[in-house]
């Protein structure tokens, strides 16, 4: 027999609720059953159905006061616990770096995202581990306001998880955990905003710069690596062979003439060598990212952007997106645009994720087979 909708509706995790027979809001701590009385400034219970803002303001100042974390009970010594499932994957990320097979910049990443997570709960052991406990924890930063770092912090407790099930056959709480989606990028740099870089930095950065936006290779994993060695000159022009140590792949890409001049020159005044990296900083050291990125908002601080809507965001991975949306619209071919297979080749992505990424904001050419089908031209 079905049964009856009351037209009752239960809120969601996280939140807070009324109980008609007391006539006083809770809300229910993250990993336990119990409830907690909401009160309000002066400490009394917020009560009265229709004092939802209030009640949700008062769950407000729990979560703020740091209040916000799960009840940890002690684990026995063969219960594997969060912190341990962390400091495995994280000596695993560390011996992957030293061998090159992924980035120095990932692996700072994720230590510092699961050492993060054992502050809020490491002690916890993996049997009371829930979803919930991972979501609430990405709460808690408020500092977190971008979905992109939201997702690359799910995503690197999800692999240290993944990699204590595969390695050691621990069962997994937190499959099918869900991410915030990607977001389209958006953010690009128009004529004047390139010049307008070019004139506030001095050459170094300046040529940085340069090849960043007429390359679109990842800032410091990919164009900050590149040596002589990854040069070969052509029938028909220069070409670059590219390592992506962020799909373990190689591939070799034509460059544009004007790049292809600005790395020429660099060359022929650089005694050091075809092995050493052709894009330098002052000192004369690969650009790293830490430097990159402190060069990056002290000129969006000289040029005042620290203060507008859109360039506010604009950062040194701007110059990729810039490529990828001049390409596909046709910016330096007169108006044709390049196909997203062709632009995820170049970049070294799939076009999935090229897509995603660039092809429903910026692909005009994708919107024409829809026209020609109304029979508009």
């Amino acid at each position: 027999m079905a049964k009856a909708n009351t037209g009752r509706k239960r809120r969601s995790r996280g939140r807070a609720w009324y109980w008609r027979q007391t006539d006083t809001w809770y809300f229910t701590p993250p990993g336990t059953k119990r409830r907690v009385r909401l009160l309000d400034e002066r400490g009394n219970p917020v009560r009265g159905q229709a004092s939802i803002d209030q009640a949700e303001l008062a769950l407000a100042r729990v979560k703020a006061a740091g209040d916000w974390r799960p009840e940890v009970k002690p684990a026995e010594e063969s219960d594997w616990i969060v912190a341990k499932v962390c400091s495995i994957y994280i000596e695993n990320c560390e011996k992957r770096s030293r061998a090159g097979e992924i980035s120095f910049e990932y692996e700072k990443e994720v230590r510092r995202f699961l050492q993060d997570l054992c502050g809020y709960c490491g002690a916890m052991p993996l049997c009371n581990l829930r979803k919930t406990h991972v979501l609430h924890w990405v709460e808690t930063h408020s500092t977190w306001k971008s979905s992109a770092t939201r997702r690359f912090a799910i995503e690197a407790v999800m692999a240290a998880f993944n990699h204590a099930q595969n390695s050691y056959a621990v069962p997994n709480p937190l499959r099918g955990l869900t991410k915030p989606a990607q977001c389209p990028r958006l953010h690009s740099f128009n004529a004047e905003d390139e010049l307008a870089l070019y004139d506030a930095t001095d050459e170094p950065f300046r040529e940085f710069l340069f090849a960043a936006i007429h390359t679109g290779l990842r800032p410091f994993s990919e164009l900050a690596q590149m040596t002589g060695n990854d040069v070969i000159e052509s029938d028909r022009g220069m070409m670059w062979r590219v390592y992506a140590s962020k799909t373990k792949k190689t591939r070799v890409i034509p460059i544009r003439k004007e790049v292809a001049e600005l790395t020429r020159s660099i060359l022929s005044r650089d005694p050091s060598g075809p092995g050493c990296v052709i894009f330098r900083n002052p000192q004369g050291n690969p650009w790293k990212k830490v430097t990159g990125v402190s060069r990056f908002r002290n000129l969006r601080q000289k040029l005042g952007w620290i203060e507008e809507s859109n360039r506010k965001n604009y950062s040194c991975y701007t110059c990729r997106h810039t490529f990828a949306h001049r390409m596909l619209a046709g910016y330096w071919t007169d108006g044709v645009g390049c196909s997203i297979e062709i632009l995820a080749e170049l970049m070294g992505d799939t076009p999935k994720v090229a897509f995603d990424h660039y092809g429903k904001e910026w692909g005009q050419h994708f919107q024409d087979p829809f026209w020609a089908a109304i029979g508009v031209d």
